[in-house]
């Protein structure tokens, strides 16, 4: 009996502290994994620059490829301490509110809002004059056959891209129905989707970059294209189903985007740093600090890293950041 009740107690305790591991921010690994994005991307740049920083400066951490929404979910499940996603994508994935969360992932919680990230629809310039489009919407309200690429599920990219589809545009299933129209959907890293483009064998590839992305100009250097914009009344559907918000595409960053074009309007969101909310809060305060305190040298890496402000660092509304994010953001910004 008293054996009995001891390990009935042990279970208690064991059930607790489980029950609480998420929100206690006490683990301290020796190292620390970072799962960064996809090779050719700014994602897999810059998760190499932070870990050879954090390396230097703080804790042994290795970089590893991921993608935004296998990142969450990683680190929810302690198979990855932190990572790149979106913001709008962590929002999500806390309220398990839409696919592909089939559980609240609340032990994922934001380090940092990075830098600002723009959805853009690339088509190639011979194929929007072809059929006159003016707009993502036009495409799809003609349902004109195209041949169309995006990065591979479980990217933000895809994430984002289906929710452009489907709440903004009413396309429930893009895959299926671009094929009804008699266009093709397929999945693409983004130097091979810039290679198929250029070589005739897409029509439009889709995909979420920095403001500044080096992938966009590559493409441009390979073939004329169009950044197709979205109306603003899909624009809002979007951002109230997903919390994302309007970008403007600022003209002369791209020589495909001139003061003389209409304006291109697209699909906004952060890039954001995802972590175990269970992580030691010094940890997670020091890791900002290294990483703010660096940003020069990050952007060597990657330009946008130097958008990272205190002031847009920690998002509004109900998305959960981390204690020991929060400290340190806060602490900045009152200096």
């Amino acid at each position: 009996m008293k054996k009995r009740t001891i390990l009935f107690i042990a279970a208690i305790l064991l059930l607790a502290t489980a029950g609480s591991a998420f929100s206690a921010g006490t683990v301290k690994p020796d190292q620390l994994r970072f799962m960064a994005g996809p090779p050719g991307g700014n994602w897999f740049a810059l998760g190499g620059a932070l870990a050879d920083l954090w390396t230097s400066k703080l804790i042994p951490t290795t970089s590893i490829t991921g993608g935004a929404v296998a990142n969450i979910i990683n680190t929810h499940n302690g198979k990855g301490e932190f990572g790149f996603s979106n913001t709008s994508m962590v929002a999500v994935g806390q309220k398990a509110s839409d696919a592909p969360f089939k559980e609240p992932t609340g032990n994922a919680t934001i380090m940092a809002n990075l830098y600002t990230q723009y959805t853009y629809f690339i088509a190639r310039k011979d194929f929007v004059e072809k059929h006159g489009i003016k707009s993502v919407d036009d495409l799809v309200a003609r349902k004109i056959a195209t041949r169309f690429a995006t990065l591979k599920t479980g990217t933000g990219s895809e994430f984002i891209v289906n929710g452009i589809f489907k709440a903004g545009l009413g396309v429930a299933d893009y895959r299926k129905e671009l094929k009804e129209w008699g266009g093709s959907v397929e999945y693409a890293s983004y130097s091979s989707g810039a290679d198929l483009l250029a070589d005739n064998h897409l029509d439009v590839f889709a995909f979420s970059v920095g403001k500044v992305a080096s992938i966009v100009m590559q493409i441009e250097s390979q073939t004329d294209i169009v950044l197709l914009g979205l109306e603003q009344a899909t624009l809002d559907k979007i951002g109230e189903a997903y919390g994302t918000v309007t970008f403007t595409v600022d003209p002369g960053i791209y020589k495909s985007v001139t003061e003389k074009d209409p304006v291109v309007k697209v699909v906004g969101d952060y890039t954001c740093i995802v972590v175990r909310n269970d992580l030691d809060e010094q940890l997670v305060y020091d890791l900002c600090k290294v990483m703010h305190e660096n940003q020069d040298t990050l952007a060597k890496a990657v330009v946008d890293i130097q958008e990272l402000s205190p002031a847009t660092a920690i998002p509004g509304g109900a998305i959960k950041s981390h204690p020991g994010a929060v400290r340190y953001w806060n602490e900045v910004l009152k200096k």
